[in-house]
């Protein structure tokens, strides 16, 4: 199954949500006027995409609408996911990666999927030729090394774990050091799942931050934050809590498949201007994706 496909699947609670409402507006109304729009902007916000960018978005519609002389609903509907597509086309998409090694330090809240992104990325990686070493510096949670542990072998990773209860920026100490003995590629960073009221675990995180960067000065950098669909508005307050604590290169979709909220990405996006690097849509080890906001929006809409 393709990528397409995998998201079209994976979307489906969040596509049969959409398409129905927005086919009862268009089957409510005759012609494209602006109680349409009206309707047609309760909808993008009552699915999580947040009340600031849905009127930016029928605000855009809205212009078009009437220099492009739309009244067809196909073309509607095409101009509305064109106005969503260039809301997720941020800059810096990609993964920046050049040096040997490199760091990709993942962070998020507890529960969000953390521990199998970090298993899926790491199987890309080693899949695309690059040797990867984990750090499994969540050492506050008992089962979190052995799941990662777990993950790590399945993807053909190295990994550097210690002690329950040892001092998290030692493990990573220990693994750049590691990393380098190696001539790793790629070091990858979990983190205790943190939030944002619980200030050790955040001080936890900045020490984690200060070894890299003191550490790895030279090193291409990526700071992914893992974000859970279902949690709708919820993911969005969890990434301003973050972003003051580091600095977010990307985000990781997981759980998409599970909800119908997936309009939220879009609100995420537009709000902080941070790129969707990979999506999760499925369980599997090659579940894990490069997102591409073209096929999100066709496989919502």
């Amino acid at each position: 199954m393709g990528f397409f496909d995998k998201l079209k699947q994976g979307m489906n609670k969040t596509k049969s949500s959409f398409d129905e409402k927005i086919s009862n507006v268009f089957r409510s109304f005759r012609k494209i006027d602006e109680e349409f729009l009206e309707e047609l902007e309760e909808i993008l916000i009552m699915s999580d995409i947040g009340m600031g960018t849905s009127v930016k978005i029928i605000g855009h519609l809205r212009e078009r609408i009437k220099k492009e002389k739309i009244q067809d609903e196909e073309e509607v509907k095409q101009a509305l996911r064109e106005e969503m597509q260039k809301i997720l086309e941020v800059e810096n998409k990609e993964l920046h990666l050049t040096t040997k090694p490199s760091v990709i330090l993942v962070i998020g809240v507890n529960g969000v999927g953390k521990t199998t992104s970090i298993g899926k990325i790491a199987n890309r990686l080693v899949m695309d030729g690059k040797k990867v070493v984990v750090a499994a510096a969540d050492t506050f949670r008992a089962a979190a090394v052995e799941q990662l542990e777990i993950w790590a072998k399945r993807a053909g990773a190295d990994i550097v774990k210690r002690d329950e209860g040892v001092d998290p920026a030692s493990v990573v100490y220990d693994a750049i050091k590691i990393a380098r003995e190696k001539q790793a590629d790629v070091l990858i960073v979990d983190t205790a799942g943190r939030l944002h009221n619980k200030k050790y675990l955040m001080d936890e995180l900045n020490k984690i931050q200060k070894v890299i960067n003191k550490e790895m000065q030279e090193a291409d950098k990526e700071v992914l934050l893992v974000i859970d669909g279902t949690t709708g508005q919820n993911a969005i307050s969890q990434v301003k809590a973050f972003k003051e604590e580091a600095d977010i290169t990307g985000l990781v979709l997981t759980k998409l498949d599970g909800t119908a909220k997936g309009g939220v990405v879009i609100g995420i996006v537009e709000e902080n201007k941070i790129p969707v690097k990979f999506i999760g849509v499925g369980e599997k080890i090659d579940d894990m994706e490069i997102f591409d906001a073209n096929d999100f929006v066709k496989a919502i809409i």
